[in-house]
C-alpha cells in the first residue's frame, strides 16, 4: 500500500510542490496522516494553497484534487512568489575590473542620460585610465533611472555609477535629479547684525587656511608653474593618458643614459618587392603588403644578431629575453599608444601585416585592451607617416632601445660610380648607453640597413 500511495503522490505532482521536504512513511495510518499534515504545513510556510491542493483525511491515505485544479493553483503560487521580487527590478551599473596594475580611473563622460533606454552590453559611460579608455556597459536592458557619479570623478572597480530599471518607461524618468537642490542659499541676505558679524569671523580663518595649503602645490613642481591667465587663452585639464605619457617619458629621460645613432637605408629593393607581389599577397592573405612588416622582420633579425639590445637593466642585474615582442608606436587623437606584437620572431610577413592592421584599427577606435599594450622588448616608431625627415626617439620603459623610421625621399646617390636617384630613408636608434655600447648599437642599426636593402637575407638567414 505504501507503494500505491507514493505513485498517487507522484502522479498529481505533489513532489514538485513539496520540493525537498522528503515525506517519511511509518507504520500506522494515524501516524502517517499526522506526519503528512506536519510536513505539508512546514513546507508550505503557512500558505493555504498547498493545504487545499493536498489535504489529509483520517482513515485514508491521500485525497487529491483534479489535475486541472492542481496546475491552476501551482501557477497562482508562482505568481504570488514573483510579487515579492520588486527590489530586484533595479540594477546597479558598476565599474568593471580595470587591470592588475591600474587601481582607478577617471569617469571621462556618460554616453547615456537618465531616461534613456539601453540594451544589454550597450556602452553607458567611458572610463579613462593611464593606458586606455574602457567602456562601461549595461548589465541589463532597461531605462536609466539615475546617475550616481559625475564626469571627471575618480572611480575604482566596483564603484556604482548608475541605476537601471528593467520595467520603467523612458517618459516617466526625470532626467535631472541632482540639480534642484541648489536654491537653498537664499535666506542668507536676511541676516541681522549679530549674524553679519559671525560670518566675518568665520570667513577670515576659512580664507587664510585654504590659501596656505594651496601654496606648496606649485612649489612642489617648480618646473610646471601656474601661468597667469591671458586673453585668448584656454586652460584644459590633461587627460590621464596624456599625464601618464608625460610622466613615463620624463622618467625615461631622467633614468636612461640615452644616445642616438643614425644611418640611411636605400628602399629600392624592398619597394620593388612590394610592387611585384602586392596583388598576389592580397589575394592569398587578404591583407596589403606594407613596408612595416619588412622593417619588423629586419629588426627581429638584428635583435637575434645583437641580443644585448633586447635586454634590460633591473637593479644590479641584466635580464636577457629569449623572446621578441615588438611594440609599435601609434599616434591617436587621445595620445600615444604602443600596442605589442607578441612573438614576432615566429611570424612571417602575412602574420605581421594582419596583426598590425588589427592593432591599428583598435588604436584609432580607442578599443585597445591593457594586455595588448603591456610588455614589449623593443619599439619601432614610424614618424615617416607624418612626414618626419629626422628625429631622436625616446626609449619606451622598461626597454633599452627604440628605432625611428622616417619619410622616404628621393635623393641623388652614387651607385657603382654613377649618380642615380634613389628612395632613401633616415633611420635612428636611441639606446640606453648604460647597457648597450656604441659598437653594438652601430652593428645593430647596420644589420637593419642590410636586411632592408637586400630582403633576400631574411629568406636565406644571412
Amino acid at each position: 500500500m505504501f507503494g500505491v500511495a507514493r505513485r498517487r503522490v507522484a502522479s498529481v505532482g505533489t513532489s514538485s510542490l513539496l520540493g525537498q521536504s522528503g515525506l517519511k512513511f511509518r507504520s500506522g495510518p494515524a501516524r502517517v496522516s499526522s506526519i503528512l499534515e506536519k510536513e505539508i504545513a512546514i513546507s508550505s510556510g503557512g500558505c493555504g494553497n498547498i493545504r487545499n491542493f493536498c489535504h489529509i483525511i483520517p482513515g485514508r491515505w491521500i485525497n487529491s484534487k483534479p489535475i486541472s485544479d492542481i496546475f491552476h493553483q501551482e501557477a497562482s503560487i508562482q505568481t504570488w512568489k514573483r510579487s515579492f521580487s520588486s527590489d530586484s527590478d533595479n540594477v546597479d551599473v558598476v565599474v568593471p575590473p580595470l587591470a592588475e596594475s591600474i587601481e582607478d580611473g577617471t569617469l571621462a563622460k556618460f554616453l547615456k542620460r537618465p531616461g534613456d533606454r539601453v540594451n544589454v552590453d550597450e556602452p553607458i559611460a567611458q572610463i579613462e585610465t593611464d593606458k586606455v579608455t574602457i567602456d562601461v556597459t549595461s548589465p541589463e536592458s532597461g531605462v536609466i533611472l539615475k546617475l550616481l557619479a559625475n564626469e571627471g570623478d575618480t572611480v575604482e572597480p566596483g564603484h556604482k555609477i548608475a541605476i537601471i530599471s528593467r520595467s520603467a518607461d523612458a517618459t516617466h524618468v526625470a532626467p535631472s535629479e541632482n540639480a534642484p537642490e541648489k536654491p537653498a542659499p537664499k535666506p542668507t541676505p536676511k541676516a541681522s547684525e549679530p549674524e553679519k558679524k559671525t560670518p566675518k569671523v568665520e570667513t577670515t580663518p576659512k580664507a587664510s587656511e585654504p590659501e596656505k595649503p594651496k601654496a606648496p602645490a606649485p612649489s612642489s613642481s617648480p618646473s610646471e608653474p601656474q601661468l597667469p591667465p591671458k586673453d585668448r587663452e584656454r586652460r584644459v585639464l590633461m587627460t590621464r593618458l596624456r599625464k601618464r605619457v608625460a610622466i613615463r617619458l620624463k622618467d625615461a629621460q631622467n633614468t636612461y643614459a640615452m644616445l642616438t645613432t643614425f644611418n640611411e637605408v636605400d628602399m629600392t629593393n624592398l619597394m620593388k618587392l612590394r610592387a611585384d607581389h602586392k596583388d598576389a599577397f592580397v589575394e592569398k592573405h587578404g591583407v596589403k603588403l606594407g613596408l612595416m612588416s619588412g622593417f619588423i622582420k629586419a629588426a627581429v633579425n638584428a635583435l637575434q644578431y645583437q641580443p644585448i639590445v633586447n635586454a634590460v637593466i633591473d637593479g644590479e642585474d641584466i635580464i636577457y629575453r629569449d623572446y621578441i615582442d615588438i611594440s609599435i608606436a601609434v599616434g591617436t587623437p587621445k595620445g600615444l599608444v604602443v600596442p605589442v606584437i607578441r612573438n614576432a620572431d615566429t611570424m612571417n610577413f602575412a602574420d605581421i601585416e594582419k596583426q598590425i592592421n588589427t592593432l591599428a584599427k583598435k588604436a584609432n577606435a580607442g578599443a585597445l585592451s591593457i594586455d595588448e599594450m603591456a610588455g614589449g622588448t623593443f619599439t619601432i616608431s614610424n614618424g615617416g607617416v607624418y612626414g618626419s625627415l629626422l628625429s631622436t626617439p625616446i626609449i619606451n620603459p622598461p626597454q633599452s632601445a627604440i628605432v625611428g623610421m622616417h619619410s622616404i625621399v628621393t635623393r641623388p646617390m652614387v651607385v657603382g660610380g654613377v649618380v642615380v636617384p634613389r628612395p632613401m630613408m633616415n633611420i635612428a636608434l636611441t639606446y640606453d648607453h648604460r647597457i648597450i655600447d656604441g659598437r653594438e648599437a652601430v652593428f645593430f642599426l647596420r644589420r637593419i640597413k642590410d636586411c632592408v636593402e637586400d630582403p633576400r637575407r631574411l629568406l636565406l638567414d644571412l
